[in-house]
C-alpha cells in the first residue's frame, strides 16, 4: 500500500456544563453544552436559549506519514 500524509483526528472530550466558543462555520458563537456522550451532543445558545442537538465534535490530533486507507 502507498504511503501519505494523514491527518489524524480524535472525539474531544466535552463536559455538560462545559462553555465553548465556535469560531467560524454556521455553527459559529457561544454554546453551553447540556449532555454529551459518544452519539450525541446537546447544546444551548447563551443569548436565545436555543437548543441543538449535534453530533459529537472531533479535533486534529496530528498528522503522520501512514498506509492509507488503513488495514484495520
Amino acid at each position: 500500500m502507498p504511503i501519505h500524509r494523514v491527518a489524524i483526528f480524535r472525539p474531544y472530550p466535552l463536559a455538560p456544563s462545559q462553555k465553548i466558543h465556535i469560531q467560524d462555520g454556521p455553527r459559529r458563537g457561544d454554546w453551553e453544552v447540556l449532555a454529551c456522550d459518544e452519539k450525541s451532543l446537546r447544546v444551548r445558545c447563551p443569548v436565545s436559549g436555543r437548543e441543538l442537538d449535534w453530533k459529537p465534535f472531533y479535533a486534529l490530533v496530528g498528522e503522520k506519514e501512514t498506509e492509507w486507507p488503513a488495514k484495520d
